[in-house]
């Protein structure tokens, strides 16, 4: 079987570079399946490279959320794209007159997927939008077999926006090997990546090692971290200072009370928007992908994360985090008790909402 290789992409701009080169050495198709395109400085980029492989008689599929793309999907450019010759599907599309249809502002499709030729992916935190240059994000392109995984998962999204209904997903054929392409859909039955994610926590007896720019887990996921922490197993998380939207960062808040009383360890990433999302578990999993710390990402999009055994790759990624906390300032239950009352009280404003962000 062909060996599993890869390569991290630490910052939006790196990564962006990586996934460009590698289009413009196309031969076949380009699957490109993204929460955030805009077209802007780095959009316009992916555009111009996309256009030219199609005039060489390359395959070219996107597939954008209507929600995360808003400007792109509600643009003339997306359908001149089309005539150029790009075939492209937008998910769950959302406008002005569905606006009193709450459940169309959920089950986005917030994965972030890129397929050269069924040879080559790319997966993790990074959209294509200017304003994440500059992000300390994770991003991981990987050859060998669980690519074949990874075109699984995006042909099913084809299909589902084809026909025009939130169908399940089929469980992608998985493969015998170290690394595993695991999904997240609203489907109570389908939340693969969800449940394998609570398992090792249930389960981690040494560490456990969590970076998320949003913090707003459900009650499962949050009681069994805490758990893991009261039976002395070192759980750290990293999470921005500041996020890119503060009334997430005011919820994830909310939590860090009863987080720190339960012994985790929370550090706050220190001087650029952390947009990570990976995990590492007792040196013997890891993960890397679209998936966040929040309810919406747990249980009401659709999700993929890319899961990890292989002693090496696990290494790397834990790597990652001993710099990451290096960069970032532990925050201590005592310095949280002396925040300020306004603060307080606007975290316990946000309760009620959780099961929104």
């Amino acid at each position: 079987m062909e060996d599993t290789t890869w390569q991290f992409y630490l910052n939006s701009e790196d990564a962006w570079e990586g996934m460009l080169a590698d289009c413009v050495k196309a031969e076949k198709s380009i699957d490109f399946e993204q929460f955030i395109l805009v077209n802007d400085e780095i959009g316009k980029r992916f555009f111009d490279v996309f256009i030219e492989k199609v005039k060489q008689g390359v395959k070219v599929r996107l597939i954008c959320d209507s929600a995360g793309s808003y400007g792109f999907y509600n643009s003339s450019f997306s359908k001149k794209l089309i005539k150029e010759g790009l075939e492209i599907k937008f998910f769950n599309h959302i406008s002005p007159w569905r606006i009193k249809n709450f459940t169309s502002w959920f089950f986005r499709d917030h994965k972030k997927i890129m397929i050269i030729d069924g040879k080559i992916g790319y997966t993790g935190g990074v959209g294509i939008d200017n304003s994440m240059k500059g992000w300390r994000d994770t991003q991981v392109k990987i050859s060998g077999p669980v690519v074949d995984e990874m075109q699984y998962v995006f042909n099913q999204m084809w299909e589902i926006i084809e026909q025009g209904k939130f169908l399940r997903f089929k469980f992608p054929p998985y493969l015998s090997g170290k690394s595993r392409f695991f999904t997240v859909s609203p489907h109570f039955r389908q939340r693969i990546y969800y449940r394998k994610f609570i398992n090792k926590i249930k389960t981690a007896d040494k560490f456990i090692f969590l970076t998320t720019p949003y913090f707003v887990p459900n009650q499962r996921f949050f009681i069994h971290l805490r758990r893991a922490a009261i039976r002395g197993v070192d759980v750290r998380i990293i999470v921005p200072e500041n996020s890119d939207h503060p009334l997430v960062d005011t919820a994830s808040r909310s939590y860090f009370g009863l987080t720190l009383k339960a012994g985790v360890k929370i550090y706050l990433y220190k001087d650029r928007m952390m947009h990570a999302k990976t995990a590492v578990i007792d040196d013997s999993w890891s993960s890397v992908g679209s998936v966040n710390l929040d309810n919406l990402s747990l249980l009401l999009n659709y999700e993929a994360n890319l899961v990890s055994e292989d002693v090496l790759f696990i290494a790397q990624l834990k790597e990652h985090f001993i710099n990451d906390f290096l960069a970032s300032r532990e925050l201590t239950f005592e310095e949280w008790q002396k925040r300020s009352w306004l603060e307080k009280v606007m975290e316990l404003i946000t309760w009620p909402f959780h099961s929104l962000l």
